[in-house]
Protein backbone atom coordinates (compact mmCIF):
# COMPACT_ATOMS: atom_id res chain seq x y z
CA UNK A 1 0.00 0.00 0.00
CA UNK A 2 1.65 3.58 -1.19
CA UNK A 3 2.46 5.93 1.53
CA UNK A 4 0.04 8.40 1.72
CA UNK A 5 2.91 11.39 2.41
CA UNK A 6 5.09 10.05 -0.42
CA UNK A 7 5.24 12.90 -3.34
CA UNK A 8 4.20 12.09 -6.56
CA UNK A 9 7.22 11.97 -9.65
CA UNK A 10 5.10 14.84 -11.30
CA UNK A 11 5.63 17.14 -8.61
CA UNK A 12 9.26 17.28 -8.43
CA UNK A 13 9.02 17.49 -12.01
CA UNK A 14 6.94 20.63 -11.97
CA UNK A 15 9.08 22.34 -8.99
CA UNK A 16 12.45 21.38 -10.40
CA UNK A 17 11.17 23.05 -13.78
CA UNK A 18 9.16 26.00 -12.51
CA UNK A 19 10.45 29.37 -13.85
CA UNK A 20 12.98 31.82 -11.80
CA UNK A 21 12.60 35.38 -11.65
CA UNK A 22 15.45 37.63 -13.04
CA UNK A 23 16.04 39.17 -9.36
CA UNK A 24 16.05 35.86 -7.65
CA UNK A 25 18.66 34.70 -10.44
CA UNK A 26 20.66 37.82 -9.85
CA UNK A 27 20.21 37.25 -5.61
CA UNK A 28 21.40 33.75 -6.34
CA UNK A 29 24.29 34.57 -8.26
CA UNK A 30 25.21 37.63 -5.36
CA UNK A 31 28.67 37.11 -3.54
CA UNK A 32 27.71 37.12 0.58
CA UNK A 33 27.47 40.42 2.12
CA UNK A 34 26.28 42.21 -0.92
CA UNK A 35 24.26 45.12 -0.43
CA UNK A 36 21.52 46.34 -2.88
CA UNK A 37 21.41 49.16 -4.71
CA UNK A 38 18.71 52.07 -4.67
CA UNK A 39 18.03 51.34 -8.40
CA UNK A 40 17.33 47.32 -7.52
CA UNK A 41 15.22 48.33 -4.45
CA UNK A 42 13.02 50.52 -6.46
CA UNK A 43 13.79 53.68 -4.56
CA UNK A 44 15.12 57.09 -6.48
CA UNK A 45 17.75 59.32 -4.95
CA UNK A 46 16.17 62.36 -4.50
CA UNK A 47 17.91 65.09 -6.12
CA UNK A 48 19.66 67.93 -3.95
CA UNK A 49 17.67 71.52 -4.34
CA UNK A 50 18.88 74.12 -6.79
CA UNK A 51 17.58 76.80 -5.09
CA UNK A 52 20.52 79.02 -3.59
CA UNK A 53 23.41 77.14 -5.37
CA UNK A 54 25.27 79.06 -8.09
CA UNK A 55 25.05 77.65 -12.16
CA UNK A 56 28.24 77.08 -13.54
CA UNK A 57 28.48 79.57 -16.30
CA UNK A 58 26.68 82.36 -14.20
CA UNK A 59 30.06 84.38 -13.28
CA UNK A 60 32.96 85.64 -15.11
CA UNK A 61 36.46 84.69 -14.35
CA UNK A 62 38.17 88.09 -12.45
CA UNK A 63 40.60 89.78 -14.48
CA UNK A 64 43.95 90.13 -12.82
CA UNK A 65 42.94 94.00 -11.77
CA UNK A 66 39.44 92.92 -10.12
CA UNK A 67 41.08 89.80 -7.90
CA UNK A 68 43.81 92.33 -6.92
CA UNK A 69 41.19 94.79 -5.58
CA UNK A 70 39.70 91.70 -4.32
CA UNK A 71 42.41 90.85 -1.98
CA UNK A 72 43.26 94.38 -1.16
CA UNK A 73 39.51 94.59 0.19
CA UNK A 74 39.48 91.12 1.94
CA UNK A 75 42.86 92.33 3.72
CA UNK A 76 41.16 95.48 4.80
CA UNK A 77 38.70 93.98 6.09
CA UNK A 78 40.60 91.35 8.22
CA UNK A 79 42.65 94.28 10.06
CA UNK A 80 39.22 96.16 10.68
CA UNK A 81 37.78 93.34 12.47
CA UNK A 82 41.72 92.23 13.92
CA UNK A 83 41.68 96.24 15.27
CA UNK A 84 37.80 96.04 16.62
CA UNK A 85 37.94 92.63 18.58
CA UNK A 86 41.70 91.13 18.68
CA UNK A 87 43.18 88.06 17.66
CA UNK A 88 42.31 84.94 19.61
CA UNK A 89 44.27 85.33 22.22
CA UNK A 90 42.38 88.63 23.36
CA UNK A 91 39.26 87.21 23.92
CA UNK A 92 40.49 85.76 26.66
CA UNK A 93 37.93 87.68 29.66
CA UNK A 94 41.15 87.98 31.93
CA UNK A 95 43.13 89.45 28.76
CA UNK A 96 39.50 91.91 28.14
CA UNK A 97 40.42 92.91 32.35
CA UNK A 98 43.72 93.34 31.79
CA UNK A 99 43.43 95.66 28.79
CA UNK A 100 40.81 97.63 30.69
CA UNK A 101 43.05 98.30 32.99
CA UNK A 102 45.14 99.49 31.22
CA UNK A 103 43.39 101.80 29.07
CA UNK A 104 41.25 103.24 31.90
CA UNK A 105 44.88 105.28 32.94
CA UNK A 106 47.45 107.28 31.54
CA UNK A 107 50.12 105.41 31.09
CA UNK A 108 54.52 106.18 31.35
CA UNK A 109 54.92 103.77 28.01
CA UNK A 110 52.87 105.89 26.25
CA UNK A 111 55.54 108.42 26.84
CA UNK A 112 58.45 106.15 26.74
CA UNK A 113 59.16 106.17 22.94
CA UNK A 114 58.82 110.30 22.58
CA UNK A 115 61.51 110.55 25.56
CA UNK A 116 63.80 107.83 23.37
CA UNK A 117 63.78 109.85 20.40
CA UNK A 118 64.39 112.92 22.64
CA UNK A 119 67.41 110.98 24.46
CA UNK A 120 68.68 109.89 21.09
CA UNK A 121 69.03 113.13 19.70
CA UNK A 122 70.18 114.58 22.79
CA UNK A 123 72.69 112.09 22.84
CA UNK A 124 74.94 113.09 20.15
CA UNK A 125 78.61 113.40 20.22
CA UNK A 126 77.37 117.01 18.43
CA UNK A 127 75.33 118.19 21.13
CA UNK A 128 77.18 120.18 24.47
CA UNK A 129 77.76 118.38 27.46
CA UNK A 130 75.01 119.62 29.54
CA UNK A 131 72.34 118.40 26.81
CA UNK A 132 73.71 115.33 26.88
CA UNK A 133 74.19 114.85 30.40
CA UNK A 134 70.38 115.77 31.12
CA UNK A 135 69.32 113.73 27.78
CA UNK A 136 70.92 110.44 29.54
CA UNK A 137 68.92 111.65 32.94
CA UNK A 138 65.74 111.70 31.23
CA UNK A 139 66.74 108.69 29.99
CA UNK A 140 67.11 107.19 32.84
CA UNK A 141 64.25 108.99 35.06
CA UNK A 142 62.09 107.39 32.39
CA UNK A 143 62.94 103.88 32.23
CA UNK A 144 62.56 104.03 36.34
CA UNK A 145 59.00 105.46 35.53
CA UNK A 146 58.26 102.57 33.50
CA UNK A 147 59.02 100.41 35.66
CA UNK A 148 56.92 101.58 38.19
CA UNK A 149 54.25 101.88 36.30
CA UNK A 150 54.23 98.57 35.04
CA UNK A 151 54.47 96.98 38.92
CA UNK A 152 51.31 98.79 39.63
CA UNK A 153 49.88 98.03 36.53
CA UNK A 154 50.80 94.07 37.12
CA UNK A 155 49.74 94.64 41.06
CA UNK A 156 46.04 95.73 39.86
CA UNK A 157 45.65 92.93 37.39
CA UNK A 158 46.89 90.37 39.67
CA UNK A 159 44.51 91.84 42.45
CA UNK A 160 41.43 92.41 39.80
CA UNK A 161 41.81 88.65 38.57
CA UNK A 162 42.11 86.76 41.77
CA UNK A 163 38.90 88.67 42.72
CA UNK A 164 36.73 88.03 39.26
CA UNK A 165 38.66 85.03 37.95
CA UNK A 166 39.14 82.76 40.92
CA UNK A 167 39.32 79.64 38.70
CA UNK A 168 41.42 81.42 36.42
CA UNK A 169 44.04 79.12 34.04
CA UNK A 170 45.67 82.02 32.45
CA UNK A 171 49.13 82.47 33.54
CA UNK A 172 49.91 85.92 35.50
CA UNK A 173 52.77 86.38 34.12
CA UNK A 174 51.53 86.33 30.59
CA UNK A 175 48.39 88.60 31.30
CA UNK A 176 51.61 91.21 32.95
CA UNK A 177 53.09 91.12 30.07
CA UNK A 178 50.43 91.50 27.64
CA UNK A 179 49.43 94.70 29.85
CA UNK A 180 53.02 96.43 29.93
CA UNK A 181 53.45 95.76 26.13
CA UNK A 182 49.63 97.52 25.84
CA UNK A 183 50.71 100.29 28.14
CA UNK A 184 53.53 101.11 26.05
CA UNK A 185 51.59 101.27 22.74
CA UNK A 186 49.71 104.65 21.93
CA UNK A 187 46.20 104.45 22.50
CA UNK A 188 44.71 105.37 19.12
CA UNK A 189 47.19 102.13 17.96
CA UNK A 190 45.78 99.90 19.98
CA UNK A 191 43.90 96.94 19.34
CA UNK A 192 41.72 95.83 19.78
CA UNK A 193 40.50 98.76 20.69
CA UNK A 194 39.86 100.45 23.99
CA UNK A 195 36.62 100.08 25.24
CA UNK A 196 36.91 102.13 28.67
CA UNK A 197 37.98 105.65 29.03
CA UNK A 198 40.45 107.56 30.78
CA UNK A 199 39.41 107.43 34.51
CA UNK A 200 36.75 104.88 33.92
CA UNK A 201 36.57 102.47 37.31
CA UNK A 202 37.57 99.27 36.57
Amino acid sequence: MPSLFRRKPTDLVEEATAEVTPAEESASARPRGYTPSKKELGRETPKRPTAGRRAVGDTKPLTKQEARERRRQLRAESAAEFRKEGGPRDRAPERGLARDVVDSRRTVGTWFFGGALVVLIGSANTMPPEVRFASNLLWGLLAIALVVDSVLISRKIKKLVRQRFPNTDQRMGSLYLYAIMRSITFRRMRAPVPRVNLGDKI
